[in-house]
């Protein structure tokens, strides 16, 4: 299991019992579970990478984290926040202590990722089919049919090689006895990917001398393995040389910087709606200064009300009219497919085990968080007889918007929650408050731990699933802060899987 245990030698034994000398002399973390120093220092992920960080002066590591943000700026990787203000391009925030995975935990990561993928794009395939496993009462129908993220337009369609979600994000914590759980999936249009390569330059421009000698697995290939996927994904008429584009909202979106850098690493034009149509052979083409020219291969990071204002949004002007006939007539794939939503459902999310157990025959590899289901009425009156220690979310939202931390929560906040459940319980989900794992991390304070989560990207096509080392290690930068997305206050970190 993720996340368990292992004996140390006595070296690695006596380096945790004593992590507090050099830079870590002031490091404390609690009951929580450290990433570099276990559960009660019982575990350590790498004796040398502690060793060698320790011998840092904090004054050098605040100068080399000060240029590392700098160097972000500069190079323009920011994404934007939207306010009642307005919005403004920010410099994710980052910190130079790396967060380690050892080799044993990321092999049964890894299998546990491939294994709900394999599951998630089997439940595609099926609730847009037979619905096997609606008519067998595995899920309920209505958490499907009605569900706002199942579109009808994709009833009866098969994506070219079955695969739906070519491009997954899966949210990953560590709870306090040192075990993985998922916490969420994202299947729609998942983003971060380009933080992870870029975080991986920053350490190995500033912090060389850290990096020297140690193995840590590559993630700069992600852009050739991504384009790669992408063409064994290619619908058949496309011949042998299919053509992929990344299809943006365009610069005011606030992932653009993303959207260029992807599109650079894979070396495919970044087009906006308005440079491609569809011709009366439901044949996507794309507008360039040499004339028109097929496309096979959308990944498209405009989301499914957009993309197409013939089959969704009438008034969208970010799509293409005619890309859902060009679907449905085998000349185009769509990445991810439209409705794949419907599979990382905050609701749907609590069936997964079954769903995995359904198709796959096994039990899952990495658990979920317990989760209540609001529309179930025996877990709703639970719920609302325990607000004060649960963590509710709305299951359309995403970001960290609209999470109400139970035990963080005045009585008003409290209930106020419970009017908005009570009126609509389908649209909440409750869990329990995880005591999510800390990292070290540079504070004014001196080094001190944050709480901290891991969202692995993995790829899908025809061959299979593959799994990026690693991820994107966000951290809750404020002290004692659970919320560790970008959008409200979080930073991130550069994920060392140690080889």
């Amino acid at each position: 299991m993720a996340g368990a245990k292992t004996s140390n030698s006595g070296e690695e034994a006596g380096l945790a019992a004593a992590p507090h000398s050099g830079l870590f002399k002031n490091y404390s973390v609690d009951s929580h579970y450290c990433e570099y120093f276990g559960a009660d220092a019982g575990t350590v992920a790498n004796p040398e990478l502690i060793s060698r960080l320790a011998k840092y002066a904090e004054r050098s590591l605040r100068r080399r984290n000060q240029a590392a943000e700098q160097a972000l700026y500069d190079l323009g990787i920011t994404f934007t926040v939207y306010s009642g203000d307005g919005s403004i391009d920010r410099v994710l925030p980052f910190d130079l202590i790396p967060r380690p995975i050892r080799a044993d935990e990321w092999e049964a990561l890894e299998a546990g990722i491939v294994q709900r993928i394999e599951a998630i794009n089997f439940f595609l395939r099926d609730v847009y089919g037979p619905k096997k496993i609606i008519k067998d009462g595995v899920v309920p129908s209505d958490l499907v049919l009605k569900n706002k993220n199942f579109l009808k337009q994709m009833e009866g369609v098969e994506p070219p090689g079955g695969v739906y979600t070519h491009i997954c994000g899966t949210d990953l914590i560590r709870d306090h006895d040192g075990v993985f759980r998922v916490l969420e999936d994202n299947c729609r249009t998942p983003s971060g990917v380009s933080y992870v390569v870029e975080n991986r330059h920053l350490m190995r421009r500033s912090f060389p001398d850290l990096m020297d000698g140690l193995r840590v697995r590559a993630v700069s290939h992600y852009g050739a393995r991504l384009r790669q996927k992408l063409l064994e994904t290619a619908p058949v008429s496309a011949g042998p040389s299919p053509t992929v584009v990344l299809l943006t909202p365009g610069v005011f979106n606030s992932a653009y910087f993303e959207h260029v850098f992807l599109a650079r690493e894979m070396g495919a034009p970044l087009v906006e709606g308005k440079d491609l149509f569809v011709d009366d052979n439901d044949v996507v083409q794309m507008r360039t200064i040499g004339g028109f020219e097929r496309v096979d291969v959308i990944y498209r990071r405009v989301d499914d009300a957009f993309i197409d204002p013939e089959a969704f949004r009438k008034d969208s002007l970010l799509g293409t009219p005619g890309l859902m006939r060009a679907v449905k007539a085998g000349n185009l794939t769509l990445a991810n497919a439209p409705g794949a939503g419907v599979a990382d459902d905050k609701a749907i999310y609590a069936y997964m085990p079954k769903i995995i157990k359904y198709y796959l025959d096994a039990e899952a590899i990495l658990p979920n968080v317990d989760t209540y289901v609001c529309r179930e009425p025996d877990q709703l009156k639970y719920v609302l007889a325990n607000l004060d220690k649960l963590v509710v979310k709305p299951v359309a939202e995403s970001g960290g918007y609209g999470v109400v931390i139970g035990p963080k929560s005045s009585k008003k906040e409290l209930e106020e929650l419970r009017a908005k459940v009570k009126a609509d319980p389908d649209n909440f989900i409750a869990q329990p408050m995880i005591d999510l794992s800390v990292c070290p991390t540079l504070t004014d304070k001196g080094v001190q731990p944050r709480h901290v989560d891991l969202r692995p990207f993995a790829l899908t096509s025809r061959s299979g699933v593959w799994v990026m080392p690693g991820g994107l290690t966000r951290v809750a930068l404020r002290e004692g802060s659970l919320i560790v997305n970008s959008s409200q206050g979080g930073g991130s970190k550069d994920t060392w899987v140690l080889a």
